[in-house]
């Protein structure tokens, strides 16, 4: 089964880095807005922080090695250009990537909502209890239906805010990064 599988030869550690340090800021960032807005305790937004960016991050990986091949080869060059050099040669190419990362802005905020309502759910204390005998349309549940509309209406609010907050940090990173204020002269 894993005969296939071949080791690069060159890896990518400065990206292996960023990203490690990208979710080294993410998480915190993210935990402290949970934390703030959805009134969970500490120990609770930060495992919802790290499951909602290791899981969109894993699926962020997979989607990306999934289109790479089928990209043009102009824009693989300019790809392997900016992971392993930081060049972007082509102008053209700055276009497609700003669209690229609105679209990827927005997949990851569906991606980590989703992803959030699930684990929310799924870990209440409510979650898969039997309610045998109670009515079914009392003002209880007609409230518990408001409310989890609330919820629901709050974890969107909640996440976009998070996800604005760690992408606005990650941008403001990889900004510094092009300044070349570090670098050996």
């Amino acid at each position: 089964m894993f005969d296939d599988i071949i080791l690069p030869r060159i890896w990518p550690v400065g990206v292996i880095l960023f990203n490690f340090l990208f979710f080294l800021i993410a998480i915190p960032l993210e935990a402290y807005v949970f934390h703030r807005r959805l009134n969970f305790d500490k120990k609770s937004s930060t495992f919802y922080a790290i499951a909602v960016n290791l899981f969109s991050g894993v699926i962020g990986w997979l989607i990306f090695f999934f289109i790479e091949p089928r990209l043009p080869v102009q824009i693989k060059t300019e790809l392997i250009n900016y992971v392993f050099f930081n060049i972007l040669r082509s102008t053209s190419t700055q276009g497609v990537l700003i669209l690229t990362t609105v679209t990827i802005f927005f997949g990851t905020f569906l991606l980590k909502f989703f992803l959030l309502r699930i684990l929310v759910f799924s870990l209440s204390e409510d979650f898969g209890k039997n309610q045998g005998d109670a009515p079914l349309l009392t003002r209880i549940q007609l409230s518990f239906l408001s409310k989890a509309q609330f919820q629901n209406t709050n974890l969107v609010t909640t996440t976009i805010i998070a996800n604005s907050l760690s992408y606005t940090a990650i941008t403001f990173i990889l900004w510094v990064r092009t300044l070349r204020i570090f670098a050996p002269l």
